[in-house]
């Protein structure tokens, strides 16, 4: 992930800080998308073998 310089001024510093939480934000919500679609993607027997169901993935998906 890149880092984002926020120590040029207030105003730059602001505007890069929401930058970097949008950033963060969108790389979040891709994990948890592909989290998502890789679980929902093994069998009911294979989600079993690693303790889940299918009612679990959202749960792990979102990291609860």
């Amino acid at each position: 992930m890149s880092t984002i310089e926020t120590n040029r001024s207030v105003a730059v510093g602001g505007v890069g800080n929401v930058v970097a939480q949008i950033t963060s934000l969108i790389a979040s919500w891709r994990e948890t998308r592909m989290t998502r679609r890789e679980l929902g993607r093994l069998s009911d027997r294979e989600l079993d073998d690693i303790g889940l169901c299918r009612g679990d993935i959202e749960r792990v998906a979102r990291g609860f």
